[in-house]
């Protein structure tokens, strides 16, 4: 059984999708291995049109702790080849006509199983970006302001260590939050990007009782842009976007709200997920993936 998550074009890292082979290979170590008849699909948004070419080779797709997400959804055929034992949230449990019960929560919420946060906190705040706006902007703006900044293209452990290090963190990128919360981490959501999909925090947010209000501000860069370019009109231009990201970003950790699901829901939400990762294991060793 192969794991099956997305991976970057250009081969940079993504904490969100990198979380899957460092939780998986702990929770499930006996179950995966390079056999791609068997896709494992975790987590991401990951139940697309584009699902079934990325998984061409398997003949059996386990669906557990993803989402619906970017593509083309309502191309989402479902057939005999789908177990899906739990999903991200509620929505991706509508608009895939599954029990609404299967919307349990991300995958991702496993960290607390296999990850202690018991370190000292280092900074009052902390941004996490976006992984398309990721880079020396943020940073030099987090910096100026005294708070901590995460890179979503760090090492898995990086990211872990800089969250568990924080007492609010103000992200773009939405396994931030997501391990934030698994972990304790009081967080507030932003937004800089048109692009980022309000459907998949939405999706999440229901399953432990939040409801998904960003905070926009400008952006500093086009994802798009060429980063190389560095013009003294360019220069010029990120230094007043800086500034206006910088006063921005201290408004919303100011004077915005934090967000942390209940205690007892996100521990009732993990025991869940065990329950469903144990039938999936037992089902393992029934042969049903053979």
């Amino acid at each position: 059984m192969k794991l099956s998550y997305y991976k970057l074009p250009n081969g940079e890292r993504n904490f969100g999708d990198n979380l899957n082979p460092w939780i998986w290979d702990q929770l499930i170590p006996d179950v995966l291995d390079n056999d791609e008849s068997v896709a494992f699909v975790g987590i991401g948004s990951l139940i697309n049109d584009g699902l079934p070419y990325r998984t061409r080779h398997a003949s059996k797709r386990v669906i557990f702790g993803t989402g619906v997400g970017y593509g083309k959804t309502t191309e989402v055929k479902l057939d005999e080849s789908y177990r899906i034992y739990c999903l991200r949230g509620s929505l991706s449990a509508k608009a895939l006509g599954v029990e609404e019960d299967l919307g349990v929560t991300d995958g991702a919420v496993l960290i607390r199983r296999v990850y202690q946060n018991n370190v000292k906190k280092n900074y009052r705040f902390s941004y996490i970006p976006h992984y398309e706006l990721a880079g020396k902007g943020w940073e030099n703006v987090c910096k100026e302001l005294g708070f901590g900044y995460i890179d979503p293209r760090w090492t898995v452990e990086e990211v872990l260590s800089a969250i568990s290090k924080t007492e609010v963190l103000l992200c773009e990128a939405m396994h931030g939050a997501i391990v934030a919360d698994a972990l304790r981490v009081p967080w507030i959501p932003v937004a800089t990007n048109s692009t980022i999909l309000s459907f998949k925090w939405q999706d999440w947010c229901s399953s432990i009782g939040v409801e998904y209000k960003p905070n926009y501000i400008e952006r500093l860069q086009n994802p798009k842009e060429k980063q190389d370019l560095l013009t003294p009109i360019r220069l010029v231009r990120d230094k007043i976007r800086q500034r206006k990201a910088s006063q921005a970003l201290k408004q919303v950790a100011m004077n915005q709200p934090s967000y942390l699901s209940k205690d007892s829901r996100i521990e009732t939400l993990t025991q869940q997920l065990e329950e469903k990762l144990h039938l999936f294991q037992q089902d393992v060793k029934k042969g049903l993936f053979v």
